[in-house]
C-alpha cells in the first residue's frame, strides 16, 4: 500500500472538508455581497468539474478500460446521483409552508449533505489511484463547486432557524463523512476491477453535479428580460478559467 499516496488523498480531503466552515465569513461580508460572489464562483466550478471529468478523469480511464463499459459506468454515476438527490433531497428546497416544515427539510438537508461529502470523498481517493495530477485536479474541482455548494447549505440552515454558529457547527460535522468516503474510495482503489469501476462512476457524479445543479442555477440568474447579455459573458468566462485550470494542471503530468 502506497502510504504517500493515502497522505495526499486524506489531506486533500480534509482541506476540501474545511470549506464547510465558510460559514465563518458571514461575520466579516456583507450577505448581497457573498451572493454576487457566489454566482461566478458557480460557473467556475462548473467549467472545472466539466474539464476534470473530460480532461483528466476519462481520458485515463479509457485507456485501461473497454470503451463500453466505461459509458455504462458512467452511466450508472449518473443514475446514482439522480436517486441521491430524489430520495435524499441534498438539493435546496425553497419552498416554505410553515415552520414545522422548514424544521424538518434543515435536518433532511444535513442527512442529505452528508451523503454528498461522502460521494466527494470518494471521488478524491478515486482520482488519485488515476495518478496524482488527476487526484489535485478533481481536489480543486471538487473544492471549487464547495463553496457556492456549502455557502448554499449555510443559507438554508440559518433561514431554518439555526444561529450562526450552530449552521456553521452542523455544516462542520456533515463535511466529516467526506473523511469516511476517502476511506471507503482507499478500500476500493486497492481492488483493480472496482477501480476501473470507481473512475468513470465519479466522473458521472461530476458530470451530474455540473449539469443539473449548477448550469440550471447560472440559468436561473439570466433569465429574466431586465439582465443584459454582460452578466450572461461573465458567467462563461467563468466556466471558460475553470476549464483553463484544468488544461493547466496537465503541467504537472
Amino acid at each position: 500500500m502506497d502510504w504517500s499516496l493515502i497522505l495526499y488523498i486524506m489531506l486533500s480531503v480534509i482541506i476540501v472538508s474545511a470549506i464547510s466552515l465558510i460559514g465563518l465569513l458571514t461575520f466579516f461580508v456583507r450577505s448581497a455581497n457573498i451572493g454576487k460572489i457566489a454566482l461566478y464562483l458557480v460557473g467556475l466550478s462548473v467549467g472545472a468539474l466539466l474539464g476534470d471529468v473530460f480532461i483528466h478523469l476519462l481520458p485515463d480511464a479509457f485507456q485501461k478500460s473497454n470503451g463500453t463499459l466505461i459509458g455504462i459506468y458512467v452511466i450508472v454515476g449518473i443514475a446514482f446521483s439522480f436517486v441521491v438527490e430524489k430520495f435524499i433531497h441534498w438539493r435546496h428546497c425553497h419552498v416554505v409552508s410553515d415552520e414545522h416544515h422548514i424544521h424538518s427539510f434543515t435536518y433532511m438537508n444535513i442527512i442529505g449533505d452528508s451523503v454528498h461529502n461522502f460521494i466527494d470523498g470518494l471521488v478524491i481517493a478515486g482520482a488519485y489511484f488515476v495518478n496524482t495530477p488527476a487526484g489535485i485536479a478533481t481536489t480543486i474541482a471538487v473544492a471549487m463547486h464547495e463553496i457556492p455548494h456549502e455557502f448554499g447549505n449555510f443559507g438554508v440552515l440559518v433561514h431554518g432557524g439555526f444561529t450562526r454558529l450552530k449552521a456553521i457547527l452542523f455544516n462542520g460535522l456533515t463535511a466529516l463523512t467526506a473523511l469516511l468516503g476517502a476511506i471507503v474510495g482507499i478500500l476500493i482503489g486497492t481492488t483493480q476491477g472496482l477501480f476501473i469501476f470507481l473512475v468513470p462512476f465519479a466522473a458521472g457524479n461530476l458530470v451530474y453535479i455540473a449539469g443539473t445543479d449548477l448550469i440550471p442555477e447560472l440559468h436561473k440568474h439570466t433569465e429574466s428580460c431586465d439582465i443584459d447579455a454582460s452578466e450572461s459573458i461573465k458567467q462563461f468566462i467563468a466556466i471558460a478559467i475553470g476549464v483553463g485550470l484544468m488544461i493547466a494542471i496537465l503541467a504537472l503530468e
